[in-house]
């Protein structure tokens, strides 16, 4: 796959995933701003020791000089995916339900992942395999949605959650 074309994936994950406050609702904006803060910060400690363990390596992206992972799905498109998904947690449902939300989410996020890691050199895989990912998406879901409940649910008659 050509490189402009690569780029042009990583400038479409940018938009898509400014677009994504568009669907938050407002009265759900804060509890997405800080889904997303909390997403941004472990997946930033996350990203960086997979890549530095070389278990993970991002040929093409942005700002190559300065980090060896990538920005936009680190800081942004991960993050942003997430803040949706805090934005319409199905938190009155039963417990199927809202464990169906995680893994379709989860699932969702890694079909993505492993088709751009086959076609792509915007992921590349080294020791690591889809299920990896797959583990640790589900885990910092389940590590923000818990990180927001206790956050909100500290403040007096806060009805974010």
């Amino acid at each position: 796959m050509s490189l402009l074309l690569q780029y042009g994936i990583i400038v479409s994950a940018w938009i898509l995933s400014l677009l994504m406050i568009l669907v938050i609702p407002r009265q759900k904006r804060r509890l997405a701003m800080v889904a997303f803060l909390f997403k941004q910060y472990i997946t930033c400690i996350f990203g960086h020791i997979v890549v530095e363990l070389q278990l993970l390596a991002y040929p093409v992206r942005e700002f190559a000089e300065v980090n060896r992972t990538s920005f936009a799905y680190e800081y942004m498109a991960f993050p942003m995916t997430c803040a949706v998904f805090n934005a319409y947690y199905p938190s009155h449902r039963s417990g199927w339900i809202q464990f169906g939300y995680y893994v379709i989410f989860t699932t969702v996020l890694i079909i993505g992942e492993v088709l751009l890691q086959q076609y792509t050199d915007l992921i590349r895989y080294v020791h690591w395999n889809w299920f990896w990912s797959w583990a640790t998406i589900f885990l910092t879901f389940l590590m923000t949605r818990a990180f927001c409940v206790i956050y909100f649910g500290t403040m007096r008659g806060a009805r974010y959650i």
